[in-house]
């Protein structure tokens, strides 16, 4: 009876903590041209790579599946959102969004920026400082990892995990989870793919412990854990040369001493060489160990509880580099309940990756029998074009024969009787 009783408030709590998430940007551009004027273009240079709405070249939803898409091969893309400002103190950051890099792309950035709230966006470049950097980037064959790189106290920090990012066609969903208790999650297509502590992952604060400055090793001290062993003594026959002479080499009968010069035996490795001595290892006797240089505090370590803190967050950017371009952004969504973002996700691009799977297989298939036909119709004329050349020598084979009839030639032997 209690479990029935304290259901109805169990439920009621949960629906309460549902309804206190705070959702501070949600992006899905599906109201068309509209995004234009909540997404502002930097003017810091000239020549940057222009966006465009469309949901590619496959998709699961037509309209839902629309995003920013960089367009231009070879430039910087610099854009961005405001939102109103917060702060994450006591609760968790959530950041969330979709990449598809469906050109196969094969160097740049997928990865956003958050910023502080008052970011000149007019004037956003690649050394406006930012709080957070995360998401895919892949160049070549040798980079394919999700950045997280948290500004503290003004300077970048990479994580020092290596993190791998998806590199196919299709759509995925990656999620960054920052927490008050100084832990982090980073999730791709909603499951985990690393967590930690920032302390330990990043290099935000000096190490806790250092060497000794004042400990050194004693210099009686022996860390040898086998010596020589100083009764052992070489063999009076160990002494053989690496190589001898081949006995069965013998001078050429045409050697000319004068022309060729001293004949020499080729040589031959010496089966009774027996390499270099060396005694043989025994135990030592005075041996101590490894010895482990001893630590002591550092004096420059001090903890900081609010490494995961961000003031003023206020701004969503795409500040990027792309040899090919072709990568579709969506879904942006920033907030401080998990389960929200987890949801969101589901009802986003888990509803639609199954059917844009299933397109780009059509597509895939559909191509992979074009290239079959069209190599068969080159295959047929290639074959086609032989079987004329074969008629023509055969043509040219008969026109030699019929050049060289014994009529045209004159032989008398083959003119007709009335005509001798």
């Amino acid at each position: 009876m209690q479990i029935i009783t304290l259901f109805p408030i169990v439920s009621a709590l949960l629906l309460a903590l549902a309804a206190n998430a705070e959702v501070y940007f949600k992006e899905q551009f599906l109201d068309g041209d509209a995004w234009k004027t909540r997404w502002l273009n930097s003017e810091h240079k000239s020549d940057y790579g222009q966006f465009k709405l469309t949901a590619g070249n496959f998709y699961g939803d037509a309209e839902k599946d629309k995003g920013l898409q960089s367009s231009q091969d070879a430039h910087f893309y610099a854009t961005s959102a405001r939102f109103e400002p917060f702060s994450n103190e006591g609760k968790p950051l959530v950041i969330q969004f979709t990449v598809k890099h469906e050109q196969k792309i094969d160097c740049g950035g997928g990865y956003v920026k958050v910023f502080p709230a008052d970011l000149n966006q007019a004037d956003m470049h690649g050394d406006s400082q930012y709080y957070i950097m995360f998401g895919p980037d892949i160049c070549g064959y040798s980079t394919k990892k999700v950045h997280v790189i948290f500004n503290y106290k003004g300077k970048n920090h990479l994580i020092k995990k290596d993190i791998k990012c998806k590199d196919d066609e299709l759509t995925h969903l990656y999620t960054l989870i920052l927490n008050p208790d100084q832990t982090y999650e980073v999730k791709i297509d909603n499951e985990k793919v690393e967590s930690g502590s920032l302390e330990e992952d990043w290099d935000f604060l000096p190490p806790k412990k250092i060497k000794d400055p004042e400990a050194k090793k004693p210099e009686d001290w022996d860390d040898r854990a086998k010596i020589d062993d100083e009764s052992d003594t070489k063999p009076e026959d160990w002494d053989k040369p690496e190589n001898i002479p081949d006995p069965d080499a013998k001078k050429p009968d045409d050697w000319d001493e004068d022309m060729d010069g001293e004949w020499e035996p080729a040589v031959i490795p010496n089966p009774e060489y027996k390499g270099e001595w060396k005694p043989k290892q025994i135990d030592n006797p005075n041996y101590k160990g490894i010895w482990v240089h001893p630590e002591i505090d550092n004096p420059e370590y001090s903890p900081d509880a609010e490494i995961y803190k961000f003031d003023n967050i206020g701004v969503i950017g795409l500040d990027l580099w792309q040899v090919k371009s072709g990568t579709i952004f969506d879904n942006f969504f920033i907030t401080d309940d998990v389960k929200e973002a987890e949801d969101f996700g589901n009802e986003t691009w888990g509803a639609t990756k199954g059917p844009e799977k299933k397109m780009k297989e059509e597509q895939d298939e559909k191509k992979r029998k074009e290239e079959e036909e069209k190599n068969k119709e080159q295959s047929t004329e290639a074959d086609e074009g032989e079987e004329e050349e074969d008629e023509g020598e055969e043509e040219e084979e008969e026109e030699d024969e019929t050049d060289e009839s014994p009529e045209e030639e004159g032989d008398p032997d083959a003119l007709p009787k009335d005509e001798l």
